[in-house]
């Protein structure tokens, strides 16, 4: 019943925007608050989903809820979690809660609070959705539910070229989700359920060789739209530097791990054989994305932009590891995921701020010597930049060294020589990374304040809202990074299940 509750807070805070203002929550920062107070309050619920969670039995399905939804179709009302699942289910919870703290003082251009409040919290059952159901009829239901209130938040909310933007996420993602609902209803008509628990457990038992190859093509590039992959990642860029800031926060944060969390959930297990099949064309297009991803980079002159198609790079040493087919891999998929949320939110939250404070995001406007006009800011600006990058000791380092030790003794079947030939392009990459990182550094943080923008003289000092969303990521971003095994203590064992090996 947790995970009901969960969805149900967000939800009713959502629908509770219906009623008038003049009736209930007059003004605006009240509806802030508002939100707050809901998103907090399911933080608190997802919190307590850890605390009731065993981590003794971390492969077990736990905290079920498991009802008839739609009987004489076989469809049911699944819900749970594992190990794979339940950090994602806090990541969502958190970043959440931090948007809302960010807006109790910085209000996007746009106005209207109380419907982005509404929008904001259907995204978050969505979110939820998708990484708790067990039903695949009920996780495409979840994994749709957050396109229109992403599309609305950019459209209404974001930048000069928010339409165009808007419109090329929404084309993507249904093109996407048109060729997973069909990878996913061929599965289940050729197995006889839609149980997902149940079809993880016969892996691939009883469906064709030629059905899985289908499968999971198909699956597999409607997952690889969300996640994205190259070449399917073209609406991100747009998204992301159009987007408000708590819209790149979540689109970067969460929505980017629905695809890669969709691959290692639903189309690994459901199809091994074709994941075999494809998995060194995936190897080939996710390094491809991992060094198309840092050229891109070094080419930007906007902040926002250069983020997002560090994106592209960082998501693609996720879809290498996964691409392994091996414990090492798969775990560094995961592990992928939860750094990239924590130190890309962190970096948008930071882009947000210099804009406000500078009107731009222009890295020619914006110049250098911001250590001396904002040393703070700077300073923040600095550590996520160098977590992005990748230093050991720090949450970004794991997943990619874990994903090139995968790709350097893949599974069983794959050709070692083509993967090892993966490790060296993405090594490639890894170098690339910390180039344009510490380019970017050395163009804003040092020197002579020498920008047209930071001519205007003195800025705004970092807030306590401002504060309060960044310090979490920050110190989630130093625990994960020193202390790894906590994390993959989780996910070790339900990867080793997924994967067939009990």
């Amino acid at each position: 019943m947790i995970f009901l509750l969960m969805m149900a807070v967000p939800l009713l805070g959502a629908v509770a925007m219906l009623v008038p203002a003049d009736r209930f929550l007059p003004t605006g920062s009240a509806v802030r608050r508002f939100g707050t107070a809901v998103s907090g309050a399911t933080l608190l619920v997802a919190l307590s989903a850890v605390t009731a969670f065993d981590f003794d039995a971390t492969s077990r399905t736990q905290l079920e809820v498991n009802r008839a939804w739609a009987p004489s179709i076989g469809l049911r009302f699944h819900l749970g979690v594992d190990g794979i699942s339940l950090p994602l289910v806090v990541l969502t919870a958190l970043l959440t809660f931090l948007c809302f703290l960010h807006l109790l003082r910085h209000v996007p251009d746009g106005g209207r609070i109380r419907l982005l409040t509404a929008l904001l919290l259907v995204l978050e059952v969505g979110l939820l959705g998708t990484f708790v159901a067990l039903d695949l009829v009920l996780f495409f239901v979840f994994f749709e539910v957050v396109l229109i209130p992403m599309y609305l938040v950019i459209i209404l909310w974001g930048g000069p070229g928010r339409r165009a933007a808007a419109y090329k996420f929404i084309l993507y993602t249904l093109l996407g989700s048109g060729l997973l609902l069909a990878g996913m209803l061929l599965v289940g008509a050729k197995a006889g359920t839609l149980d997902m628990t149940e079809l993880a457990r016969r892996h691939g038992a009883g469906l064709s060789h030629g059905v899985q190859v289908t499968a999971f093509a198909l699956m597999a590039l409607g997952f690889a739209v969300k996640a994205p992959m190259w070449p399917l990642h073209t609406w991100l860029p747009d998204a992301h530097t159009e987007a408000p800031t708590v819209g790149s926060v979540l689109l970067a944060g969460v929505l980017l791990k629905m695809g890669t969390y969709g691959l290692i959930r639903v189309a690994l297990p459901l199809a091994p054989e074709g994941a075999r099949t494809w998995a060194p064309w995936l190897g080939f297009l996710a390094v491809i994305g991992i060094v198309y991803g840092a050229l891109a980079c070094l080419a930007q002159t906007d902040l926002k932009r250069m983020i997002a198609y560090s994106s592209v790079g960082h998501m693609g040493f996720v879809l290498l590891g996964i691409a392994t087919l091996t414990p090492v891999g798969v775990n560094a998929a995961l592990f992928g995921n939860i750094a990239h949320g924590l130190i890309t939110s962190l970096l948008f939250f930071l882009a947000g701020a210099v804009k406000e404070r500078w009107g731009t995001g222009d890295l020619g406007a914006l110049g250098g010597g911001m250590l001396g006009t904002s040393p703070r800011l700077a300073s923040v600006l600095t550590f996520a930049s160098v977590a992005s990058l990748g230093l050991p000791g720090l949450a970004g380092f794991w997943g990619e060294m874990l994903a090139l030790l995968g790709a350097y003794r893949p599974g069983a079947g794959l050709p070692r020589e083509t993967f090892v030939t993966f490790m060296a392009v993405g090594g490639l990459g890894a170098v690339l990374t910390a180039a344009y990182f510490l380019r970017l550094l050395s163009r804003l943080t040092h020197g002579p304040a020498d920008g047209t923008a930071a001519a205007r003289g003195p800025v705004a000092a970092v807030s306590a809202q401002e504060y309060a969303a960044w310090v979490p990521l920050i110190t989630l971003t130093l625990l994960v990074g020193l202390w790894p095994k906590t994390l993959l203590d989780v996910t070790t064992a339900p990867v080793r299940a997924l994967l067939g090996g009990g």
